[in-house]
């Protein structure tokens, strides 16, 4: 009898295994079966957390700098295959956070079809691309909303609410004043925290491989230029976060201009223009329940008639100026979250990009050597082969570029030599730190 049991135990523990094998093997959850969520069965990943000035990991206290990239269309690009890629790409080349969106407001393909409604399908989809992080150990900004129109912004939230009678501005600043839309946003935000992932179990509020939640991309309020505005939105917004999750980080998804509360700053800012956005990089910062600061850099679009000197020696100013600023003053890591620059011409063997990607990586590098602000870089942005409806003048395929590639290979692995996160470097990223750099993954 006992031995009986034994055999139909293993029998079930076979099948279970088999089952789950059989669902993850397409990396899709298989063509019209039951997915079985097995949350045991993830890899361990610790949470991030701050501490001072500096990233840690919460388990166990280790310092954590940033190596990572952009890839906004991962929940969009409707394939498995190239999200794992993607994800694989990134890991082999020793990064450890990728920014994406995690919103897609109205239009073809929506997640948010309207306030409220959700295309399931679509839910699925980033439930995929947070599970595939964490199988392959690299952690997600995700990003909730969008300042610009592409995939909805906040000018879909105002179109929702004209659309339901609400008496609001055509302008879409009344994103961020008017109560109903941000009640809209609000419940987006709850909606996606308290999301239980379908291929996981886990819900989104307890995944470690949410490494911080970005309210918007790129912020601007230039109806109030003064400010006040975008920076009570904000506070009420982090705060709301705060109050559903108290695992994650959370940052706001700034470029980093310096407004008119911050007037001895305002000649780091790449024109008089950038002044009047209605967003200040101390000020919006500082709200406590802003964990970290985020920067943008693109020298390319911001001074575009300036020589590569001047944009090499601007863009130092500006990394130098926003480390300090977050040691110094917010007390708070900063991620120079969006790094972009076009290829431009070959200049003694080196590409333009390079040259000023290097310059971030060098400073970022120098406050990890003396475990400061300056917390980490994503380029802005990586591809695989078939996304080219996502493509823009500052996109590319790594393996494409082997300098580029190789400079990334490097920061991953001198930032990895500083401080290795205890059982978090995978035999992959070990290899590729010990041999010479190759563009041929």
């Amino acid at each position: 009898m006992m031995e009986r049991r034994l055999y139909t135990l293993l029998g079930l523990l076979l099948l279970v295994a088999v089952g789950y094998l059989n669902w993850t093997s397409d990396g899709s959850g298989g063509s019209g079966g039951v997915r079985i969520p097995l949350p045991w069965l993830q890899p361990k990943m610790g949470f991030v957390g701050r501490n001072g000035t500096r990233f840690v990991v919460l388990d166990d206290g280790s310092l954590f700098y940033v190596n990572g990239w952009n890839s906004y269309w991962l929940m969009s690009s409707g394939s498995s295959e190239q999200v794992v890629e993607m994800l694989r790409r990134g890991r082999a080349m020793g990064m450890s956070v990728c920014r994406t969106w995690a919103f897609s407001d109205g239009g073809p393909n929506a997640l948010q079809i309207s306030p409220g409604r959700f295309d399931e399908r679509i839910f699925q989809a980033l439930d995929f691309v947070i599970y595939e992080a964490r199988r392959h150990h690299i952690r997600l900004i995700l990003c909730l909303v969008n300042n610009l129109r592409a995939f909805g912004g906040k000018a879909q939230y105002v179109k929702w609410a004209q659309v339901s009678g609400t008496n609001v501005s055509t302008y879409t600043d009344s994103f961020f004043s008017h109560p109903v839309i941000r009640g809209y946003y609000k419940d987006y935000v709850k909606a996606i925290v308290m999301r239980k992932n379908s291929y996981s179990g886990v819900r989104y509020s307890d995944e470690p491989a949410i490494f911080a939640w970005e309210l918007i991309n790129e912020p601007r309020c230039e109806s109030n230029s003064s400010g006040p505005l975008l920076q009570a939105w904000i506070s009420e917004m982090a705060t709301y976060i705060k109050s559903l999750d108290r695992k994650h980080l959370v940052t706001v998804g700034l470029e980093g201009f310096y407004g008119p509360g911050s007037n001895n700053r305002l000649g780091v800012n790449p024109g008089e223009w950038a002044a009047s956005l209605g967003s200040d990089f101390i000020e919006n910062s500082a709200i406590e329940s802003i964990d970290f600061a985020s920067v943008h850099a693109y020298p390319d679009s911001w001074i575009p008639k300036a020589s590569l000197e001047e944009k090499a020696h601007y863009l130092s100013s500006w990394v130098d100026s926003h480390i300090n600023d977050s040691e110094h003053v917010l007390k708070k890591p900063v991620l120079f979250s969006e790094v972009g620059s076009r290829l431009s011409v070959k200049r003694n063997e080196t590409y333009a990009r390079d040259l000023l990607l290097k310059i971030v990586y060098d400073e970022v590098y120098e406050s990890a050597k003396k475990q400061q602000a300056g917390a980490g870089a994503l380029i802005w942005q990586l591809m695989v082969e078939g996304t080219q409806r996502y493509h823009d003048e500052f996109s590319l395929v790594a393996r494409e570029h082997p300098s580029t590639y190789n400079l990334i290979i490097q920061q991953s692995c001198r930032l990895r030599d500083l401080f290795k996160e205890k059982g978090n470097t995978s035999r992959e990223v070990g290899h590729t730190c010990l041999e010479p750099p190759s563009p041929g993954l």
